[in-house]
């Protein structure tokens, strides 16, 4: 520890500090542009000169380590002179467009210049003007107004780890600008447009929409993926105009996805559905919610007394609330009914876990772990900003290793790598198990037959790194819990963390994944695989929800009755009988309970759209309607404390799974499809954002990749349109991925040009 005078003020730092760190440590305010609490230290705005005793001149405060007993004054006449100076640099060649530049009320510079800058400009040449550049359809430039911090450039390199941005040229020629032709193409890119201190970047989507002094600013949690971020979303006249990160170090730090910070364009879709309505006679008609309530009410009564408790399925999706699944559960379970399901992506029917599936231990302590694998992950895609902490971790010592039906690239140096093909999953993690018993000299579990399965260097690598680490995790993906041999992949790597000491976990898909499984509302297994007379759907659309759309379709169209609580419109006019508008996370209150089961309640941001109401509404007057008891709710909070009056912690174990027993099979022959869920299919609202689908990411989930091999043995090339055959078919344009095995080919799930495809049916490709 060292000591330091700040002002007038004496403290301690450890040693390494800077005295930008000491300063914001006692709540000394020192101006900045280019220093940045997540970022490297540039020093190159220069904004930041303080006066430091025996210095000769003054020192920027984010490139200065403290030494004993120094002394520094941040706001001394010699300090203060020095900024103004910078100040009256920074101002030389930039363009006085505040009245129309969406930075201005928030904008560092504006605010500084203010404090540091002078009434009126000494310069009287000619301004600099630079050419915008294009960087996407989510991130707006005026270049003319940049200052050249290069947060921009810092962030794109170190914390989204690929440096997309760059500064080439030197002085008054320096631009920002990404590589010839390129745009910026990461899926946390928005990021920068918080980084910049000026009007340089901007958000695209939110361009000249409302004034920042217009907005009123509320906290939320997203509904898209398990990680729970925070959220300031900004509203006026009651529509959402702009969502923001709030800063929460032990979840999102404060960074938000683009999946997070640009899906609110769905909250104002035209899509959007406003009013209830019923079919009658092949034609939908609006009613009043009298009547659509009594008409859903007297149905379900109908088809339990004519068909059994066992015709009728709740379905919905892990992006609901926990208080809309435990009355939607609770409504069911008041009929007899015990059908209700939110794992509508998994494959395995016999996957089910003893307790709830969750990371294992909170993000933070992942973080520190010294040694992590990720099983079945497009782990940059499904959990961006995990992707993101991981990143940062290696940088300080972590090994991260993969076992993946794929070799994307995570943006990190991966210390091991285990590819095979999205059918031998569970013979890659065996060949890990069988490598780390022959290290431990321990026995292998007597469930698991590894007697056929041969040890290669790459998963003897990966084992090597569970087996030194002191504090390693086992981490399962999307892909992995989806994965048509879900529970013996889950079998070995809870195997493989038993044998190593390792903590296991999952990385939960929706917002609410553990929340559903600690209420117990994942009662069914596949609700689709017998149809039933009745399903009751809250925000899930079985053709983009659901492990094989197919089969879902087909058993609610065969329905005698369908209810569908949504937000939006769909194909739901095809097959339901009655349509709920329901309201999205912005107009109601609730709770998501993350991947670290930690509960996040939050409250609506703007009132309901038209006619549309709250679900847990919805299911509390239907209780009513149906004669059951406890259903009289005042608030979402005391369905929220009854729903959890169990506790979390005493519910939560280490995904501990029934056995089952695993042995190696071989692999197939032929094409085999490697199906996830991409990016911006994950959910009702990311669909339904189009900035989003103007997206490299968006475009890239719309074609058929495969490796030059299985290119070739196809007979097509990149660029050229295929047919592809699977149950149903589908066209899609070929793109080379050269990061496949050969005869593996990567096509979309949840994705409306592969809709028709049924994942069970075998697979045939050809030119169209």
């Amino acid at each position: 520890m060292l000591e330091v005078e700040i002002d007038g003020k004496k403290l301690t730092v450890p040693g390494g500090s800077t005295v930008m760190d000491a300063a914001n440590s006692v709540g000394a305010y020192i101006p900045h542009f280019c220093y940045h609490k997540k970022l490297s230290i540039a020093a190159n705005c220069r904004m930041c000169l303080v006066q430091v005793e025996k210095a000769p001149k003054p020192l920027p405060a984010c490139a200065t380590p403290v030494t004993d007993g120094m002394k520094v004054w941040t706001h001394s006449d010699s300090a203060v002179k020095a900024q103004a100076g910078v100040m009256e640099f920074l101002l030389i060649n930039h363009p006085l467009d505040c009245p129309i530049c969406d930075q201005g009320g928030e904008c560092q510079l504006q605010d500084l210049a203010v404090g540091y800058g002078k009434s009126a400009s000494r310069y009287e040449e000619e301004k600099r003007s630079v050419v915008n550049k294009n960087l996407g359809p989510l991130i707006s430039t005026d270049m003319t107004r940049c200052i050249h911090c290069t947060r921009c450039v810092r962030f794109t390199e170190e914390v989204a780890g690929y440096q997309e941005l760059g500064m080439p040229g030197r002085g008054e020629h320096s631009e920002i600008m990404s590589f010839i032709g390129k745009t910026v193409n990461s899926e946390i890119s928005g990021n920068v447009i918080d980084l910049c201190p000026v009007g340089a970047l901007t958000s695209k989507p939110f361009r000249f929409s409302a004034r920042t002094w217009e907005l009123s600013r509320r906290k939320s949690v997203s509904p898209h993926d398990g990680l729970g971020s925070n959220l300031t979303v900004q509203v006026k006249d009651h529509q959402v105009k702009r969502v923001l990160p709030l800063d929460n170090e032990s979840i999102n730090e404060c960074w938000l996805s683009d999946r997070d910070r640009f899906s609110y364009e769905a909250l104002n879709s035209p899509e959007r559905v406003t009013k209830p309505m019923i079919k009658q006679g092949g034609v939908w008609q609006q009613v009043e919610w009298t009547v659509a309530l009594e008409y859903v009410a007297n149905g379900l009564k109908s088809i339990v007394a004519d068909h059994g408790v066992d015709s009728i399925a709740a379905v919905a999706t892990p992006q609901s609330t926990l208080e809309e699944l435990f009355l939607l559960k609770k409504l069911a379970n008041g009929l007899g009914v015990q059908n209700t399901e939110s794992r509508l992506r998994q494959h395995d029917a016999s996957f089910a876990t003893a307790g709830v599936q969750w990371l294992g231990q909170s993000i933070v302590e992942l973080a520190e772990s010294d040694a992590v694998v990720v099983v079945g992950s497009t782990l940059r895609k499904e959990h961006p900003l995990i992707a993101q902490r991981l990143r940062q971790a290696v940088k300080h010592g972590m090994k991260v290793a993969a076992v993946n039906p794929h070799g994307d690239d995570m943006l990190l140096r991966l210390a091991g790598e285990v590819v095979t093909r999205p059918d031998q999953l569970v013979e890659g993690l065996l060949a890990v198990l069988k490598a780390t018993v022959e290290i431990k000299g321990a026995t292998c579990p007597a469930h698991i037959d590894t007697s056929h399965t041969e040890i290669t260097d790459v998963a003897r690598g990966v084992a090597n790194i569970l087996a030194a680490g002191e504090r390693a995790s086992i981490i399962l993906g999307n892909l992995a819990v989806q994965d048509a041999r879900a529970a013996e992949i889950h079998a070995v790597a809870a195997a493989l963390a038993a044998l190593t000491g390792a903590t296991f976990g999952v990385l939960t898909a929706g917002a609410n994944t553990a929340g559903a499984e600690l209420i117990g509302f994942n009662a069914a297994g596949d609700v689709f695989a017998t149809p039933k007379k009745a399903y009751v759907l809250l925000g899930a659309e079985p053709d983009f929800d659901t492990a094989n759309p197919v089969k879902a379709l087909a058993a609610v169209e065969q329905a005698e009755m369908v209810v569908v609580l949504s937000s939006f419109q769909s194909c739901a006019y095809d097959y339901a009988d009655v349509i709920l508008p329901v309201s999205p996370f912005s107009e109601t209150s609730g709770t998501y309970i993350n991947m670290e089961g930690r509960p996040q309640s939050f409250n609506g941001v703007v009132r309901p759209l038209g006619d549309t109401r709250p679900a847990w509404k919805v299911f509390r007057v239907l209780g009513n309607l149906l004669g059951l008891h406890g259903f009289d709710y005042g608030t979402s909070e005391e369905v929220r404390d009854e729903a959890l009056a169990a506790g979390v912690e005493a519910r939560l174990n280490n995904n501990a799974v029934a056995h089952v027993h695993v042995k190696a099979r071989a692999a197939g022959n032929g094409l085999v499809r490697l199906a996830e869920v991409p990016l911006y299919q994950s959910d009702v609202l990311s669909r339904r954002a189009p900035s989003l689908h103007a997206t490299v990411d968006a475009q890239v989930a719309e074609t058929l990749r495969a490796n030059a091999a299985t290119l070739a043995a196809l007979g097509v090339a990149a660029g050229d349109k295929v047919k592809v055959e699977q149950g149903g078919t589908a066209e899609l344009v070929v793109a080379l991925d050269a990061r496949l095995l050969d005869q593996v080919v990567r096509i979309s799930a949840g994705h409306p040009l592969t809709r028709d495809l049924d994942s069970a049916a075998a697979l045939q490709v050809a030119k169209a």
